[in-house]
C-alpha cells in the first residue's frame, strides 16, 4: 500500500512538472478579446507547450500557475505581439547587403553613397542599391543612365525605388539586360526614353524583368544571411508574426528548415508569388495552414495588378493630374487577371491582390465580383494589398464582396509630399482612408511594406493614429477625418491582421489557449504623448512562450 502511494505520488509530481510553465507577474498589461473590445491585466501565465493557460488579475493567475516559475516584470507594459499583414522578409535582410539610397536627401548624396558601396566591394560583378525617391531628391524629374555611369562605369548597377517600382540603372546593366532602342515596352511595365527612343536609365514595373532575369542570384550562404538579418530586426521591434507578400519555392524552403528547427522566430505566413513554376511546385499538396507550431504557413498566393504612385505606375481610371499625359499601368488584362486569381482559388488558396491606384483596385474588385458567383468568397478572406487610392463608390465593394484592405499606415505619412499632386484634391477623398473603411465595417490588416518603410510595428501605430510622419509633419495631421484611435491601430496590428491571415484563434490576443506570443516595452503605449508613440521601445519579445529578444 506504502509501494502504491509512493507510485502516485511520483507520477503526480511528475505530471506536476510536466504542465509547468511561467508566469509573466506585476504587469501594466493590455490586450484585446475575442469581439476586439480592449482589456486590462496584471498577469499571465503559459505552460511549457508556450500556450497561455490564464491572463487576468494577480490572484486568479496565480491560483492557476501553481508551481509555474514566476516573472516579475515590475510594472512594464505588455502587449499582444504585434503582427506585419504585408512584409518582405528577404527583402529586408537584402538591405543590409546593399547601397543604402534611403537616407540620401539629395541626387549628390545618392550618387556618393552608391560609389561608396562599389568601392567597398568590388568583388561584386553587379552594384545593388535599394531606397532612392526623385521626390525627396526635389528634381521634378527622375535620375538618368549617365547619373549612375558617372559613379559606376565599370559593372553594372541596377538600384531599386522605395516602392520597389522602379529601377534607376547604369550603362552596363542596359547592355547586360539586352535592353536597345528596339527593345518594346512589356506588358504592364515601361521603358523610360529620350526623345531619340534611347533608354534613359529608368525601368518602371515589369521592365525590371530585363534585369532581375540576368541579375545573379544569392548564393545559400547569402539567403541564410538575409533571413538570420531579417528575423533579428523583426524580433527587435516587437513583431512575433508577419505576413511575407510575395516567396518562392527557395524562401519556402528555408522557411521550412528554420521552423522546423527551432530558428523561426517571428511566425511566418507567406503568399506564394503569382501562380507559375514556383505555384505549381508550391501547390501540389495544397495550401499549408499551420506547420510548426504555427511558426510557418503557405495558405496564399500574392498578384498583382498595377505599380505604385511614386513612379506613376498605378493605374488610374483618369489620367495623373500632374501628368496628364499618362493613366498609369496594369500588369495584366482584365482576362488575365481574372484567370490567375481563379487559379490559386481552385487550388484552395487565399488570394491577395496587390492595387494601389483606383483603376488597379476596380479591376481587382470586378473579377471578385465575378469570381465570387463561383467561389465563396467570404470563407477565404481573400484580400486587395494597399487599397491605397479607392473611388470612393468601389469602398463599400470590399465590404459587400468580404474583401480584406491590407493596408500600410506608414505609406500615408511618406507618401502626402507627392500622393495629392498626383491624384488631385478629389481623388485624394479615396486614399489612403481607413476612417471610410473601418466606419462601414471593414476590418483592417495592418502592415508596413518593409524593407520600403521600417518594420517598427510602433511606428505604424503612431502613423495610424496622428496621420504624421516621425518628425511631426504635418502640423495636426495630414487628412486627420481619416485617422484610427489607438484601440482601433492596435487591433489593425494584432487581432485583425491574425484573422485576415485565419489565425485569430491562435494568435492576435492573449487568451487562454492561444499561444503566449508577446512584448515587453519601456512605455505605456496608452499613456504616452501620441507624438510619442513610435519612439517606444521594446524591451523583450516572446514568441511561444519563447523568449527571442531582450534588448
Amino acid at each position: 500500500m506504502h509501494l502504491r502511494r509512493t507510485l502516485l505520488a511520483a507520477v503526480a509530481l511528475a505530471a506536476a512538472t510536466a504542465t509547468a510553465g511561467t508566469m509573466i507577474d506585476n504587469a501594466n498589461g493590455y490586450t484585446l478579446n475575442a469581439k476586439g473590445q480592449l482589456l486590462r491585466f496584471q498577469a499571465l501565465a503559459f505552460d511549457d507547450s508556450g500556450k497561455l493557460v490564464a491572463v487576468g488579475s494577480r490572484r486568479d493567475v496565480a491560483a492557476k500557475a501553481k508551481g509555474f516559475k514566476r516573472i516579475d516584470v515590475h510594472g512594464k507594459t505588455v502587449l499582444p505581439g504585434l503582427i506585419d499583414a504585408h512584409g518582405h522578409v528577404f527583402g529586408l535582410g537584402e538591405v543590409a547587403t546593399s547601397a543604402d539610397l534611403y537616407s540620401p536627401t539629395s541626387l549628390p548624396a545618392a550618387q556618393a553613397a552608391v560609389a561608396k558601396f562599389a568601392q567597398a566591394n568590388p568583388q561584386r560583378k553587379w552594384v545593388i542599391g535599394k531606397g532612392w525617391n526623385q521626390e525627396i531628391w526635389k528634381l521634378g524629374r527622375f535620375p538618368t543612365v549617365a547619373e549612375l555611369d558617372a559613379v559606376v562605369a565599370d559593372r553594372p548597377a541596377a538600384m531599386e525605388r522605395i516602392d520597389g517600382h522602379a529601377m534607376w540603372v547604369n550603362s552596363k546593366a542596359l547592355q547586360a539586360a539586352g535592353i536597345t532602342p528596339d527593345t518594346p515596352d512589356p506588358q504592364g511595365g515601361k521603358i523610360e526614353r529620350d526623345a531619340d527612343g534611347n533608354a534613359t536609365g529608368i525601368l518602371v514595373d515589369t521592365a525590371m524583368e530585363f534585369v532581375y532575369q540576368v541579375l545573379p542570384k544569392p548564393t545559400e550562404a547569402e539567403a541564410r544571411a538575409m533571413l538570420d538579418g531579417a528575423l533579428a530586426i523583426l524580433s527587435s521591434v516587437g513583431l512575433t508574426s508577419v505576413h511575407d507578400a510575395g516567396i518562392d519555392a527557395g524562401a519556402d524552403r528555408l522557411f521550412r528548415e528554420y521552423a522546423s528547427q527551432g530558428k523561426l522566430t517571428t511566425r511566418v505566413y507567406a503568399m506564394i508569388g503569382d501562380v507559375g513554376a514556383d505555384f505549381e511546385q508550391l501547390s501540389k499538396n495544397g495550401p499549408l495552414p499551420s506547420y510548426a507550431d504555427g511558426h510557418y504557413a503557405l495558405a496564399a498566393v500574392k498578384l498583382y495588378s498595377d505599380g505604385a504612385l511614386g513612379s506613376r505606375g498605378a493605374a488610374l481610371v483618369q489620367p495623373y493630374s500632374d501628368a496628364p499625359h499618362t493613366r498609369g499601368l496594369l500588369f495584366n488584362s482584365d482576362a488575365a487577371i481574372h484567370a490567375k486569381m481563379e487559379k490559386a482559388m481552385q487550388a484552395g488558396y487565399q488570394v491577395n491582390v496587390h492595387a494601389i491606384g483606383d483603376a488597379g483596385n476596380q479591376q481587382i474588385l470586378d473579377s471578385f465580383e465575378q469570381l465570387g458567383k463561383q467561389y465563396p468568397l467570404a470563407a477565404r478572406r481573400h484580400r486587395i494589398e494597399h487599397a491605397q487610392v479607392v473611388q470612393p463608390g468601389d469602398i463599400p465593394r470590399f465590404r459587400r464582396l468580404s474583401i480584406v484592405p491590407s493596408m500600410q499606415p506608414t505609406h500615408a505619412t511618406s507618401d502626402q509630399n507627392m500622393a495629392q499632386q498626383r491624384v488631385g484634391p478629389e481623388r485624394i477623398k479615396g486614399a489612403y482612408a481607413w476612417r471610410t473603411f473601418l466606419q462601414q465595417g471593414s476590418r483592417i490588416a495592418c502592415g508596413s511594406d518593409f524593407p520600403i518603410e521600417s518594420p517598427n510595428p510602433l511606428q505604424g501605430i503612431h502613423a495610424a493614429v496622428t496621420r504624421q510622419d516621425m518628425q511631426g509633419v504635418p502640423r495636426g495631421g495630414w487628412h486627420k477625418e481619416q485617422a484610427m484611435t489607438l484601440a482601433e491601430a492596435l487591433r489593425c496590428f494584432t487581432l485583425d491582421a491574425a484573422w485576415a491571415a485565419h489565425q485569430e484563434q491562435s494568435i492576435g490576443s492573449l487568451e487562454p489557449g492561444k499561444w503566449a506570443d508577446f512584448i515587453i516595452t519601456e512605455r505605456d503605449l496608452f499613456q504616452v504623448p501620441a507624438a510619442d508613440i513610435g519612439k517606444i521601445g521594446v524591451l523583450e519579445t516572446w514568441v511561444g512562450g519563447q523568449q527571442v529578444f531582450r534588448k
